[in-house]
């Protein structure tokens, strides 16, 4: 298990297109990812968990995975969190 605390950077948070590419690239990867947001805690791997979150830019949350690649699954989401996706 690998996890991290994150401290939203992109400037839309997690919301539409932001959203559906994080969701992408946690299906890119064979472990089992959360990200969890206050006492909420969702599958990575889903759209509407996602959103239902309600990440805002400047929010920390933390992102767990179990798997074989879980530290490279962290890393991958922790570097789409601090950026826009365009």
């Amino acid at each position: 298990m690998f996890n991290k605390e994150v401290v939203v950077r992109c400037e839309s948070g997690l919301h539409n297109k932001q959203a559906t590419y994080f969701v992408q690239k946690a299906n890119e990867f064979e472990s089992v990812i959360y990200l969890e947001c206050g006492s909420r805690k969702m599958n990575a791997k889903s759209l509407l968990g996602i959103m239902s979150l309600g990440v805002v830019t400047g929010t920390t949350v933390m992102l767990t995975a179990m798997g074989p690649d879980a530290e490279a699954a962290v890393n991958a989401l922790e570097a789409l969190l601090n950026r826009d996706v365009y």
